[in-house]
């Protein structure tokens, strides 16, 4: 769908969108005005953010389709569900071309944040359809906004919502399509953007030592890959990178640990973090973020055939650390420990965030409204949860203690990769904490119920989300470009 800025009225959209306050939909520049507004009434629309009210009326000669979208209070976050709900409403309907008059005032950089959640609500995945009823099919393929005053902040957030496109397409692809070596040359479309790529194969990283990773990956015919996409829009003034490090499980039966059959499709986006690392590369590079960020992947297959490892084996991670496997299906925090590592011994960062859809638990704990944060910084863990508020994409912070610590002590090796049954989510952070050095700054952020959404979102329909892209976009807008 393309998005474009006019200073004034488009002559060929058929369709007319007004955003509006709350309250405010009493001063419409129409001649049907006072209808649409006794309409609007009768409804019971109040200019509430995201609720929306369609009719039809003769202006100008022609009758013409009118949408009242609400903005609320006009806050950022209105604004985009306010762009999401006029896609909702509009995107199947017969439409084709939807001008939008903002209210007097209005802000370029509100008017991109509509903008934005338009394009945010217009993403689906429709590759593998060959059969769709045409009242199913998508219509609308433009929107203008009534403004002048868009263009710089809409260059940033465009960048932003191509990164959550990626990674919702990541999210999305079945695994015989999106498996350890594809993901890394989909990846590939990031050097255009000036992302320098570096791959480990599954020969470099044996040499490396890469025990944990590559128990994991044993058991299925895709070799693993490990993934760094670095971006330096500092020209070598920030010389120590923050670093990303994502799970890209790209799908987990759980290995010899096997997960039940019912639902075990949804294991496609075991991969989410590491999604959610490729699209914010994606989107830092895309804005020339002035910042020096490099983003890891692990990636690997978790499969249960007679090469696959066993729970009681023990395994030697790059770390020299040694690890009792009592539960395969544990295997996310394996993936990362030595990606960790590489990542420290490599780039030697300050700060590392990782990212993972990690456990069971934390959706027990959150539902599918928060991720959980772990950090071993205070300081670290309030800037991350301020740029989850900012970006809509919240964090709650969980504690870590040495409590918590010494449930995965293991009687034959330094540690276990699984605790006792509950607390789950931490003791799946205490793990990948024994596996940051002294001094750097770390955060986990567990991600398991956030990836995939069952029904429609603020600015997502049902399916995958692409979240983690606006929330560490946001964090180094604020603590590397502030």
């Amino acid at each position: 769908m393309d998005i474009a800025f006019s200073p004034s009225l488009p002559d060929n959209a058929d369709t007319l969108v007004f955003a509006v306050g709350k309250d405010a939909f009493d001063a419409l520049p129409l001649a049907a005005a006072a209808t649409l507004a006794a309409g609007a009434s009768a409804a019971r629309f109040s200019g509430d953010a995201g609720a929306s009210f369609e009719s039809f009326v003769e202006e100008g000669g022609r009758v013409v389709r009118v949408l009242l979208v609400g903005i609320g209070a006009g806050a950022q976050a209105d604004m985009e569900r306010a762009g999401a709900a006029l896609v909702a409403k509009l995107l199947v309907s017969g439409a084709t071309h939807a001008a939008v008059t903002l209210p007097a005032g209005t802000s370029g950089e509100s008017a991109a944040h509509l903008a934005l959640g338009a394009l945010l609500r217009s993403w689906r995945i429709d590759t593998y359809r060959t059969r769709q009823p045409e009242k199913a099919k998508p219509t609308l393929a433009a929107v203008t906004l009534v403004s002048d005053s868009a263009a710089a902040p809409w260059e940033r957030l465009s960048a932003v919502a191509k990164g959550v496109a990626f990674t919702r397409e990541l999210v999305s692809e079945p695994a015989n399509i999106l498996y350890p070596e594809s993901f890394v040359e989909r990846c590939r479309a990031l050097e255009s953007l000036g992302v320098k790529i570096t791959v480990l194969d599954k020969a470099t990283m044996t040499d490396l030592g890469m025990g944990a990773l590559l128990g994991v990956a044993q058991g299925s015919v895709r070799e693993p890959r490990l993934i760094a996409m670095e971006w330096d829009g500092t020209g070598g003034a920030q010389t120590r990178p923050l670093v990303f490090v994502g799970k890209g499980v790209t799908f987990d039966t759980g290995g010899i640990s096997l997960k039940p059959g019912p639902g075990m499709e949804d294991m496609k986006w075991d991969m989410g973090g590491a999604g959610a690392v490729a699209g914010a590369m994606m989107a830092l590079a895309g804005r020339k973020a002035k910042a020096r960020v490099v983003g890891i992947c692990g990636l690997v297959e978790n499969m249960p055939d007679g090469n696959a490892q066993r729970p009681g084996d023990i395994v030697t991670s790059m770390s020299g650390q040694t690890i009792e496997v009592l539960n395969t299906d544990a295997e996310g925090r394996l993936v990362l420990c030595d990606a960790v590592t590489w990542a420290q011994k490599t780039y030697a960062p300050d700060t590392i965030i990782d990212l993972a859809t990690l456990t069971g638990a934390i959706i027990v704990s959150l539902g599918h409204e928060y991720a959980g944060l772990f950090a071993n910084d205070d300081g670290l863990a309030d800037q991350l949860t301020a740029a989850g508020k900012a970006s809509g994409e919240p964090l709650w912070r969980f504690p870590l203690s040495d409590a918590y610590n010494k449930l995965i002590d293991s009687p034959i090796a330094d540690m276990k990769n699984i605790g006792p049954r509950y607390g789950g989510s931490i003791t799946a952070a205490q793990f990948i904490k024994r596996f940051v050095d002294d001094g750097v700054k770390w955060a986990h952020l567990d991600i398991a119920g956030m990836v995939w959404a069952d029904k429609p979102g603020a600015t997502w329909d049902k399916g995958a989300t692409g979240y983690g892209v606006r929330l560490l976009d946001r964090f180094v807008a604020d603590q590397y470009e502030g």
